[in-house]
């Protein structure tokens, strides 16, 4: 929609002119930058962006959005699994 060079601020009263009603972002700060008290649009925000984690979290952010009423917050706490090691150089996996 051509809106990535638009500052929080600006881009929630955007959205909500153009008729959303719920914005969903990763950005942790948004919570302390912006007041959401008189406004319809809603903010649920994700603990990441990284997508295969997401992917797997789609019913939980799903059920949250269920949740959403005018003007709220929400956060959806997405686990990351934990990451695969590499075994060393010259070393046999165990």
């Amino acid at each position: 929609m051509g809106w990535d060079q638009i500052g929080n601020g600006e881009l929630l009263t955007i959205a909500e002119a153009a008729g959303f009603e719920i914005v969903i972002t990763a950005d942790q700060n948004i919570r302390y930058q912006q007041n959401l008290s008189g406004r319809r649009l809603s903010l649920v925000v994700l603990s990441t962006n990284h997508w295969p984690t997401l992917r797997g979290s789609i019913g939980l952010i799903v059920e949250t959005l269920g949740l959403v009423t005018s003007g709220s917050y929400h956060e959806v706490a997405v686990e990351r699994p934990p990451r695969r090691r590499r075994p060393a150089p010259g070393r046999p996996e165990s």
